[in-house]
């Protein structure tokens, strides 16, 4: 069966990438998950969820929530590089979600 594994964004740490995504592929197999359906349909055209297919989380608050409970990610990252990783991301959301954009002072600004 092919497996289709699409490369990660490059501004992450590849190192880490490739250590999370080594350690998910041998996760399945050791618990010999089944693998989905294939998609066959362009996603960007089609909602995946009609399809039945899982979608990734909508945004980095929704990713770090969903990475505090992966242990398979925990651990192929160990606690030290997890726990310093974690900090550092819901620090970068944190500044994200915080920070007022000019389009929202143009958008609400003159409503309220």
């Amino acid at each position: 069966m092919r497996v289709e594994l699409r490369c990660p964004d490059p501004s992450c740490n590849p190192y880490l990438a490739f250590a999370v995504m080594l350690a998910a592929g041998l996760d399945g197999i050791a618990r010999q998950l089944p693998l989905g359906e294939a998609a066959e349909e362009d996603l960007f055209q089609v909602d995946p969820r009609a399809l039945g297919l899982e979608v990734l989380p909508g945004s980095l608050g929704a990713a770090l929530e969903a990475l505090q409970e992966d242990k398979v990610v925990q651990a192929a990252l160990g606690p030290h590089v997890y726990e310093r990783f974690l900090d550092a991301k819901i620090q970068e959301w944190d500044d994200y979600r915080t920070y007022v954009s000019q389009w929202e002072v143009d958008r609400y600004l003159p409503v309220f």
